[in-house]
Formats: C-alpha cells, structure tokens, sequence
C-alpha cells in the first residue's frame, strides 16, 4: 500500500517530492489515528476503562499531530523570501515541537485521571468486542510506524522518525491495555488505574524526549556523525590543499545545510590559482553533499625551511603537553610572536591559562625568546 502511494507522489524535483511524501504521511496518519481513536472511545466509554480511555486520548493526539505535520510540511515547502533568506524548512521542527508539547499534556491529564481511579477503583466490562478492537489497533498501529518509517527514509526527515517512535510507543501501550483488560477478566484484578497511570508516565517520558529532541534542533544541534565523516572524506580526497581546520555546519531545515572550513594552501599560490581550487571545492559540495560551502584561505608557507622547523617543533611542544592538542593557522611574526591558533578538546582537564603558561614555558627552553599569540578553538568539529 505503501508503495502505491510513494509511486504516485514521487515525482517532479526533490523539494516537491519532499512536500508530497510529507502530506501523504499526514494524510494517511490523520485517517488511521481518526479511526483508532473513535474505536477506542467507544469500548473504552462501553468498559468503563480508564487505561482504554487513555489509550484514546492518545490517538487523539496523534490525530492532531498529522494534522500539525500536514501544516509543518506545506509551510515548510514555501521558498524563500526577503524575511527569510534561508526558506521556511525549520518549520519543519516547529511542527514537531508543537506535537510533543500535545503529547506532554495528554499525559500529564491521564496521569491525574488514572491516580483518581487508583484511589476509587472501579470494574471494567470486558467483552470479546473489547479485545477485537484492541488487537486491530495494535496491527493498525504496527503498520502505522512502518508507513512513517518508510516515508521518513524516503526524504530524511526528523519529523516523520519522531512520529514513527510514537506510533511503535503506542503499539507498547495499547499492548499493556491489553494485557491488563484480559488480567482483570480473569482474575477480577483492578489493576485498571495503576496501567493507566504508568501508560500516562510513559506517555509524559516520550513527549518530553520528542521535546529535547527538536528544541535541539532549533538550536542548532550538532551533525550526525555520518555527514561529518562524508565531509571529512570530501576533504581529504583534494590533493591540491595541504589541509584543512575550523569546520563548522549550520541548518536551515533538513535540507539546508551550510558550512565553512579554512583550507591550507601553498603560500605561494597567487590569488586567482587559490580561488579556482576553492571555487571547485565549494562547488562539488553543493552537487554531490548539498552543503553551501563557504572557504577560508590560510596561506602555508611550506617552502620557507626556519617556518617549518619552528612549526615541527612546535607541534612536538603540544604534543608532550596533551597528544590530542592540535595546531593550526601558525605565523611567525616579527621574529618576536608566534601566532597560532589551539585546537582543545573538551576532555582536556588544563585551562586555557594553564596551557598557555606551559606552552610557553617550552618554547624559551627549545626555540628561544618567543612571545605567543594563541587563539583557543573549543566549538570546532575538525
């Protein structure tokens, strides 16, 4: 089934498609959710249950949220404009905060209904109709997580995943509601409320992780792994550069991705050579990574033979002091000051004070009456 809508709305260019996939998860959500919910309403109102009765109110809230997806995506899809040069693609997460706050407040209502029925229990009427349509929620929902899975691959989008864990959630809690309605059918156990007050923490626990999750992304989180070790590679495979340093990403959405990197290149290039290599750098990021790369220069001088002894060496100093410290971005200047930039990483008990002072202290006794100039980099992520 899934397929046979994928196969429909996949067409036309990547941002399109980005917005058809997005609807097509809403629209198929929202259905399933109405239906859900209408059913457990009906035998949760007909049981007298309030773990039933919670079950529902969280298919109400996902009803709500495909809606809120629906809308995130179509704003999300508009382009860019004079208020918002980078697009509206963070929508996107705006959407999905707006889900999880839903979800926080369903909980934390059940959470006070299921304490009031743990103080004043009261039976449920359990019936085989009650069971049938609490076994085909489960199977609705399964399939419910695999259509978001599905579609969140198709178009990588943080969103749909966050929906996808809350839809495999609910499998778990209607599950429990189960469980629990066959416990009391058989052995008269009311034990009603204490399941409906554990779905409501449960339901309280996801929402405020889906919370953390995309105000982390409004904030500017960090990249997965992956892209980082893409670009890294990206990178490396330019024999034309000496190296590179200061790498950092920022996003707009999750496809707008910028980033900015110093690139170390011969000293002796002149301008125009130095721009046509980093002008092809920044063009094979944006067609094959669909990163804006902007390019720094920092000139080496790696044909002046007192430069390099003093970098080597200073690079060694560094090294004896913590293995993980790095240099870049080295000046002698005015025979009087050496220049550079520290790469430290978090770990790194020393305070910046601290390593000066050392640093210092080696170079009088091994490259002579230097005074340092350190610019101290802790946000980079290369």
């Amino acid at each position: 089934m899934i397929k046979f809508f994928l196969d429909k709305v996949t067409k036309g260019t990547k941002e399109t498609q980005r917005t058809k996939v997005g609807e097509l998860a809403g629209i198929l959500g929202l259905l399933s959710n109405m239906l859900l919910f209408l059913g457990k309403l009906f035998i949760g109102l007909a049981a007298g249950s309030v773990s039933i009765m919670a079950d529902a109110m969280n298919s109400l809230s996902d009803t709500i949220s495909s809606v809120l997806t629906l809308i995130g995506f179509r704003v999300a899809a508009k382009p860019a404009d004079s208020e918002h040069p980078y697009g509206h693609e963070r929508f996107e997460y705006i959407s999905g905060l707006a889900i999880s706050v839903i979800i926080m407040f369903v909980g934390f209502q059940f959470l006070q209904t299921s304490f009031a029925k743990i103080l004043h229990p009261e039976p449920i009427n359990v019936s085989f109709y009650v069971l049938i349509v609490l076994l085909l929620s489960i199977a609705i929902k399964v399939w419910q997580g695999r259509m978001y899975v599905t579609l969140a691959q198709k178009i990588n989008s943080q969103t749909l995943r966050a929906t996808s864990k809350d839809s495999f959630n609910d499998v778990y809690t209607t599950v429990a509601v189960l469980l629990s309605a066959l416990l009391e059918w058989f052995t008269n156990w009311r034990i009603d409320g204490y399941v409906g007050f554990l779905l409501a923490l449960y339901i309280l626990y996801s929402g405020f992780m889906m919370v953390r999750d995309f105000i982390g992304e409004l904030l500017g989180s960090r990249p997965d792994d992956d892209e980082i070790a893409a670009m890294e590679k990206k990178l490396n495979s330019y024999a034309s550069i000496l190296g590179f340093h200061d790498l950092l990403v920022h996003t707009y959405g999750p496809k707008k991705r910028f980033a900015s990197v110093h690139i170390e290149v011969d000293a002796t290039w002149n301008l125009t050579q130095a721009h046509q290599v980093i002008d092809a750098i920044e063009k094979d990021f944006k067609e094959n990574l669909g990163v804006d790369l902007v390019c720094h220069l920092d000139p080496v001088a790696i044909r002046d033979i007192r430069y390099l002894t003093i970098a080597n060496t200073m690079t060694t100093i560094v090294f004896h002091i913590e293995p993980d410290l790095r240099i870049h971005d080295f000046r002698v200047k005015n025979e009087q000051t050496l220049q550079f930039d520290l790469v430290v990483p978090d770990y790194v008990k020393l305070t910046d004070n601290q390593l000066q002072q050392e640093i210092q202290e080696a170079v009088l006794k091994t490259i002579g009456n230097y005074q340092l100039d350190i610019t101290f980099d802790h946000n980079y992520l290369l």
